[in-house]
């Protein structure tokens, strides 16, 4: 039988001396029985008097409990000293249900307007070349020329040169209607003209986004042209995980880290929930929105958020650091005093920052170990191994034909 972290721990206690960490250890001007000796690295290796064991190592004494506490582990209080066992006490109180999640930087899409045409026409002349040109509301964009767009110019013309307001109305609407301008419409009605280019100007403020046409492009109604984006406000789409969705609400306040800003933090709340659930990566995305003047905050950066989504009172906690976890089972080590120890399975509820909330297994004003846990909980399955081991040899020697006799 083979025991790897445990016998780890065995083999290391052996190699310092540590041999006050026996799991029946003698408390200093105690005797005790010694059952027998076994090796460090083979539990299975025993002896009735002190020896070597097969790989040279010095064997280790068993000492029979004078009480009924078979998996209390018992430590010299000098190496509990010398371990650096620290313990905290299981309280109960207040525990923030803190979200700690990635989210990354997106555009504000209320602040997004997209540029498409209204007909087909050619792209004349283009005044913005590349991706995050800054443009002003009412500058020109780029030129087109439309054959159907001069057609309408001409029977605005037409309209007006006549008594039919009716026409006149309607001619207008038309070329409103295919994109033009209220000043290139009046700029028409002014010098009775037909332009033979129609100019497109920015609707708003910002960054030139997706810019998908070049200088003499043939472009169609269903092509967008580009994208324009305001950045002086913006959004941050946070991932939740699903086992933490129903914490997060609309209101809550969040901290925001970025990694290239050390030390600086933005504070915000969160402003929408998705009520839908990502079926890829299992999260729920919420979003905040934060204003950004001198636009530190850039799209698709990543970013640390915490979102703190309200208390939860008589929570019975422990810090995260005591709790044990391998892969079916969670436990602590309880200290109960006079240097004796005990492994004991709990059941963990929600995380936050450096405290867990315990379901099952402690009770408020319990002690446990913070650190050294490891050490102690290898003690502890060491000596439940040696127990079931000395169970195993009694049903062995009840169950044999001669009745045990040798």
């Amino acid at each position: 039988m083979k025991l790897p972290v445990t016998s780890l721990c065995f083999a290391l206690l052996a190699a310092t001396g540590a041999t006050a960490l026996a799991p029946a250890a003698m408390a200093a001007g105690d005797e005790k029985e010694i059952l027998y000796w076994v090796a460090p690295m083979d539990p299975s290796y025993r002896r009735d008097k002190p020896g070597k064991s097969p790989m040279g190592m010095d064997l280790v004494p068993v000492y029979a409990d004078g009480d009924d506490e078979g998996d209390v582990v018992k430590i010299n209080p000098v190496m509990v000293q010398n371990l650096g066992v620290r313990t905290a006490r299981v309280e109960r109180g207040k525990l923030w249900r803190l979200v700690e999640a990635v989210g990354y930087v997106a555009f504000d899409e209320r602040k997004l307007s997209h540029v498409h045409l209204r007909t087909d026409g050619w792209i004349e002349k283009l005044n913005v070349k590349s991706n995050g040109e800054r443009v002003s509301k009412g500058d020109v964009l780029f030129e087109l020329y439309s054959r159907e767009v001069v057609n309408a110019q001409e029977e605005y013309i037409q309209a007006l040169r006549g008594s039919n307001d009716y026409l006149k109305r309607a001619s207008r609407e038309r070329l409103e209607a295919l994109g033009m301008s209220e000043q290139q419409i009046r700029e028409v009605a002014k010098r009775r003209r037909a332009f033979q280019k129609v100019r497109i100007l920015a609707s708003q403020d910002g960054i030139v986004h997706n810019l998908n046409v070049r200088e003499g492009m043939y472009v169609r109604p269903s092509m967008e042209v580009m994208t324009l984006a305001d950045l002086s406000s913006i959004w941050l789409l946070v991932d939740v995980f699903e086992r933490q969705s129903e914490w997060v609400a609309e209101g809550q306040p969040a901290e925001v880290r970025l990694g290239y800003l050390p030390g600086r933090v933005w504070e915000g709340k969160v402003e929408f929930v998705y009520p839908t659930i990502d079926p890829k990566t299992r999260t729920l995305q919420a979003r905040l929105q934060f204003d950004n003047p001198e636009e530190t905050l850039k799209p698709d950066m990543y970013a640390d958020v915490r979102i703190y989504a309200g208390p939860r009172h008589g929570v019975l906690s422990i810090p995260r650091e005591a709790l044990i976890k391998d892969a079916d089972q969670q436990r602590v080590v309880l200290a109960l005093g006079d240097g004796r120890f005990r492994a004991v399975p709990v059941v963990a509820g929600m995380e936050s920052g450096d405290w867990v909330e315990i379901l099952e297994g402690l009770e408020e004003g319990d002690t446990v170990v913070t650190s050294a846990q490891f050490l102690i909980d290898s003690e502890a399955s060491l000596k439940a191994s040696f127990n079931r081991m000395d169970s195993d040899t009694v049903d062995t020697h009840e169950n044999s034909p001669d009745g045990g006799a040798e």
